[in-house]
């Protein structure tokens, strides 16, 4: 039990990219004492990438120069321009816009990322090995952890940055509730990073005149490259519809090439199909990942003292290339809330803005995500490849989400939890 004037106690569940910035942002106030619980034997992230927008940006600006700093210690790389063709079809080869951002995105490697950003969390505050099997409420408002190893930890607040297939949302909304488990989105995606002196070799020196994000849209699929790693690494990704079912334990499939051209075999007058699955075959553990989401929204991202973050929250398909930008702008409105919480009793008036803000939102970048990844892979209604209609269709559809004003989002939560 917490009296009213100890440091609070924060416990996060998740040791990737969204428990990492919360736990550097919260470092910063001396009223908190955050720990960092992760199931797996070491702090880790799949995945080659993420992509940050400006609003992702703008969001880590607001919580602090120790994130800020992190990402370009990681050798994130800003994007001059994103440009999307059509790859598939009579149309093949003519482009579908050029996207010049104000505020370049900048893509950086997932796993250098958290490095830089659990890089000055003291070892005490972060713990491995702790898989989190139960929560009870301790009777004083706080919370009790459970862990599969046997041990307890007492926390004023819980917060939930575990994923998609995480204990916390099971927690908050219960066992049988149909926004529990995540939807099977209807994509499946495979990935690769290698040297750029390799992806030059093979894909033309004309594709890296400048860093320039490509996305290359075909007949129910699309590929996609940037540069990371203070351009020496290149991502290429392809994702692909498809009518299967995939069993929600089922993670990924191994793919070779007769699977790869299998998928991409309708693919007619392709500029890029044949080179893109010979870098992606650079990957001697090829893998195809399913894309699953929370397309069913969650009526609530808190309960009682316990609170949910990124992908426990609003798992989503990477169509708006968002996943992570949505979860640094969770972390900057409850590192805020966080921050004006002097005593226990406060907490309940934290979260509860903390969802009325970020609920919304997030889950409209979810729906938003799912059909704009439709039309990217020429599936979109009365779309297809039509070039006309795909600049039309995708020319401001990312204007909500990057547009945004953070400063705004942040006072309005400090609105709602002022008048709770």
């Amino acid at each position: 039990m917490a009296p009213e004037n100890k440091r609070l106690r924060i416990a996060i569940i998740g040791g990737g990219l969204a428990g990492a910035i919360l736990v550097n942002a919260l470092m910063k106030y001396p009223h908190i004492d955050v720990h960092i619980y992760e199931s797996a034997p070491k702090f880790s992230e799949r995945g080659a990438a993420v992509g940050l927008a400006k609003n992702s940006q703008n969001a880590l600006d607001e919580i602090g120069h120790s994130v800020k700093d992190a990402l370009v210690r990681a050798g994130a790389v800003p994007m001059n321009s994103t440009r999307g063709t059509v790859a598939s079809g009579p149309n093949a080869g003519q482009i579908i816009f050029d996207l010049v951002a104000d505020v370049p995105p900048r893509g950086v490697h997932r796993a250098a990322f958290l490095k830089q950003l659990l890089a000055p969390v003291p070892k005490e505050v972060m713990h491995n090995n702790k898989k989190l099997v139960k929560v009870e409420d301790a009777g004083d408002g706080g919370v009790v952890l459970f862990f599969k190893d046997g041990s307890e930890e007492y926390a004023d607040l819980l917060v939930g940055a575990d994923g998609v297939h995480g204990h916390v949302r099971e927690h908050i909304l219960g066992a049988d509730h149909p926004a529990l488990e995540p939807t099977f989105a209807g994509f499946w995606d495979c990935r690769t990073l290698l040297p750029l002196s390799k992806a030059k070799e093979v894909l033309g020196e004309e594709y890296f005149k400048e860093h320039r994000r490509y996305i290359w849209s075909g007949d129910g699929g699309m590929f996609m490259h940037d540069v990371l790693d203070n351009g020496t690494m290149v991502q290429c990704v392809a994702s692909k519809v498809t009518d299967e079912d995939w069993d929600p334990k089922e993670w990924k499939r191994d793919l070779d090439r007769e699977a790869l051209e299998n998928a991409f075999a309708s693919w007619t007058n392709s500029p890029i199909v044949k080179n893109m699955i010979e870098l992606l075959l650079q990957n001697p553990e090829l893998q195809a990942f399913a894309q699953w989401d929370h397309h069913v929204d969650a009526p609530t991202f808190h309960r009682g003292r316990v609170c949910m973050v990124g992908d426990a929250a609003h798992a989503m398909t990477p169509y708006h290339g968002a996943g992570a930008g949505q979860a640094i702008e969770d972390v900057m409105i409850l590192e805020t809330l966080l921050g004006e919480v002097k005593k226990p009793s406060q907490l309940d008036a934290a979260v509860k803005a903390y969802d009325e803000v970020r609920r919304p939102r997030a889950q409209l970048v979810v729906q938003s995500s799912n059909s704009t990844g439709r039309i990217m892979c020429g599936q979109g209604p009365d779309v297809g490849l039509d070039v006309d209609k795909l600049r039309a269709a995708l020319g401001s559809r990312w204007d909500f989400l990057h547009e945004f004003n953070q400063k705004e989002h942040k006072k309005r939560a400090l609105r709602s939890f002022r008048k709770n």
